[in-house]
């Protein structure tokens, strides 16, 4: 199983797209580790890592606005893909709970039409 104390294969990837090194992502990494772990007193659980990858990729986008734009563009921002995502499994999740209550409450109603019949 995978620890969130590891670092992510895809921090060289982050790495790039953030126009900051491989060495200085790894360095953001441990950091973000560090806080993580001051944060909530633990090293393991999903707040954990959801803080981990948080502040790891507050971070870089910090870092990566700091560094000087050798490019046309500046750098983008990487945590608007983690807010996105996170948008999104939520956005899941209130659907599936809408449609079970919808099933839940058409379920009690025909219920309801047998119990007035009988």
């Amino acid at each position: 199983m995978k620890h969130c104390l590891d670092a992510p294969k895809i921090l060289p990837w982050i790495a790039r797209k953030a126009r900051i090194s491989d060495e200085l992502a790894l360095k953001l990494w441990r950091r973000a580790v560090s806080e993580a772990e001051f944060l909530t007193g633990k090293t393991g659980g999903s707040q954990y890592c959801r803080l981990t990858i948080e502040r790891f990729l507050a971070l870089v986008d910090d870092e990566a606005a700091e560094s000087p734009e050798y490019g046309p563009t500046p750098a983008p921002r990487l945590s608007w893909v983690w807010h996105h995502q996170t948008r999104l499994s939520l956005l899941s999740l209130i659907a599936a709970r809408n449609t079970c209550r919808y099933w839940q409450n058409a379920w009690e109603r025909v219920q309801d039409q047998y119990k007035i019949a009988a």
